[in-house]
This record gives structure tokens, sequence and C-alpha cells, in this order.
């Protein structure tokens, strides 16, 4: 697809994007639940989920965005991902864009995984959920404390910096060089097709 001229490209503002958030959050709702429900009745279930949800992250918030401009909660909000020049994002542009959170979020996914390895099946099975979660937390790795802090400074900066730019880039966006744009009239007419939504029921910060 050629890229579209600046002047064409109306950018989406933050009240889209966070529609598309909580669309994909509700989307993916079951998953996390299924993940909650194990966490709290198998004690390594952490570490086999591990990988499946790194891939599963990759495969939403990368290969979707690749293929179909957006996750499904951007295309049901009728707003895409871009180039600054308005051209479709490559594989690059897209994983580049969740760089940030897969680095943060494998991380903190790994620091919880080692005070579960030093439990045993009896103690992790006498625990509630929330006593587990509670164990969890004091006993991670001391670096886990800090991570939480740069998550925390991360997610507030990427709401500054999109209130106080005119085209509304998050750092994710300065970081892979695109824009998150309102679909052209064309493209709301045809929503089908290599630029649209995905042909099957997808399975997604």
């Amino acid at each position: 697809m050629p890229a579209m001229n600046n002047d064409t490209l109306r950018y989406a503002g933050f009240w889209p994007r966070l529609a598309s958030l909580l669309l994909d959050a509700l989307i993916l709702a079951p998953i996390v639940m299924l993940v909650f429900w194990g966490q709290a009745n198998f004690r390594l279930f952490r570490v086999y989920c591990f990988l499946p949800m790194v891939l599963l992250g990759l495969f939403y918030s990368v290969h979707l965005v690749r293929r179909h401009g957006g996750t499904p909660g951007k295309l049901i909000m009728g707003i895409r991902i871009r180039k600054l020049d308005g051209g479709p994002v490559g594989c690059k542009e897209a994983f580049l864009r969740y760089l940030p959170d897969f680095v943060l979020s494998a991380l903190s996914s790994l620091a919880l995984i080692c005070p579960v390895l030093h439990m045993t099946g009896l103690e992790y099975q006498a625990l509630t959920f929330t006593e587990i979660n509670r164990r969890v937390i004091e006993t991670a790795p001391s670096w886990h404390k800090p991570l939480q802090w740069i998550q925390t400074a991360w997610v507030w900066g990427e709401l500054v910096v999109l209130l106080t730019n005119s085209r509304r880039r998050a750092l994710h966006d300065f970081i892979a060089g695109t824009v998150v744009v309102r679909n052209t009239p064309k493209e709301t007419k045809h929503p089908s097709g290599s630029h649209g939504l995905p042909a099957a029921p997808a399975p997604r910060p």
C-alpha cells in the first residue's frame, strides 16, 4: 500500500486509544482468568505458561499489528498503526512498539517464577490465592521492586508523552517511528482483507 500524504492523516487521540486497550483487555480476559486459575491451583503453572504467554504476546501485539495494522481492539475502534509517512507498518516497527512492554513483562514474570521454585507442593496447596501472591512478591528477587518502579514510570511516561505532542504519539511510537491514525473513508468502507479485521477470531500491553 502506498504511503499517505501526511496532510490526510487523522491522528487518534487519547480516548480512542484507551477504548482500544480496554477492548483488547476484554478479548484477552478469558486467557487471563485461566492464568489466574492455574496459578491458584498448580505450583508450577507460572513456569509452564511462561513461554506460551510470551508467544501469545508476540502474536497479538506484533504479528497482528504487522499484518492488519493494529490489534483487534484498535481495528474495532477504527484506528490503525502507521509509519510516520502513513505507510503500513512492518515487522520491525511492530516489534519495536512492543519491545519495552515485552522486556518488562518477561522480566517481571521471571522474577515471580523464582519464589515458586523454592516452595514445596504441600506448602503451595496450603495457601490461599491471596497468600500465594503475597508470599511470591515478598520473596521475589531484590531486583523485582526496582523493576516495578520502572514499569510504573514507563506507564506514566507513555501517558504524559501521548498527551503532550500534537500527533498523540506515545513513547513506544517514538521508539518505532509510528503514529496511530483514524481509518480513512476507504478503509472504513472495506474493513476486510489485508488491511481490515482479522479473518479468523483472535485468540493481547
